[in-house]
Parts: structure tokens; C-alpha cells; sequence
């Protein structure tokens, strides 16, 4: 199976980007497209890119469950207080871990674990 490819939110920070695309996945950032995408048209350039949206905003779970909005993969990370650097770390463990299972499924991470829907 080839690696995820990944589609990171603002939120989610710089820091946390470069720390996957050091680990030699290729990471977009909608900072290099339009930093005011609506939610829906974000999960659609993902799928469309075969991406895996990595994201701190909550209101992807509701696109997903309850709109039924077509993804590739969604990473939700419950991280609100954390600095950038924890983010990063948090992120590396994940995709070294779960990389091949984070596509096509709705995944949180909050309090060091991971849920995979």
C-alpha cells in the first residue's frame, strides 16, 4: 500500500507539518492554498488529492457523520492547549504508527490515544 498523503489545517500548526513531511510523507498545507476554505470544499480537495485532512477543528466530525461528506481520511486532534511542539511530537508517533490506517477512516486523538472509527 503506498503512504498517506496528508492535508493539514492551519490550526494544526507548522511545526506539526514539517514534523510529517520529515518523515518523507507528502504534506499540503491549505496555508499554501486559501486559509478561508469552507469545511466541505477542504474534504473535497482531500479526496480529490487522495489526502488525509489533519485538523483540530471539531466540525469535521459533524460533516462527516451527519452530512455524510466523503473523505479519504480525517485525523481530528483534540489537542486545544497544546504548544506546537507537542503537537509535532504527538503527530510523529501517530503516522509512524498508524499511518496506513488513518485512510479512509475518521480518526481522533485526545489524551495520548488514538481512536480509529
Amino acid at each position: 500500500m503506498a503512504s498517506p498523503k496528508f492535508l493539514f489545517e492551519v490550526g494544526v500548526g507548522k511545526k506539526g507539518e514539517e514534523a510529517v513531511a520529515e518523515l518523507g510523507f507528502d504534506v499540503k498545507s491549505l496555508r499554501a492554498i486559501d486559509v478561508r476554505l469552507p469545511d466541505y470544499t477542504i474534504l473535497e480537495i482531500a479526496r480529490d488529492e487522495e489526502r488525509v485532512v489533519v485538523t483540530m477543528d471539531k466540525d469535521f466530525g459533524e460533516l462527516v457523520y451527519r452530512s455524510g461528506g466523503s473523505h479519504r481520511g480525517v485525523l481530528l486532534l483534540r489537542m486545544e492547549d497544546a504548544n506546537g511542539e507537542t503537537k509535532a511530537q504527538a503527530l510523529r508517533s501517530i503516522v509512524l504508527a498508524h499511518a496506513s490506517e488513518l485512510v479512509g477512516h475518521f480518526c481522533v486523538y485526545q489524551n495520548g490515544v488514538l481512536r480509529i472509527r
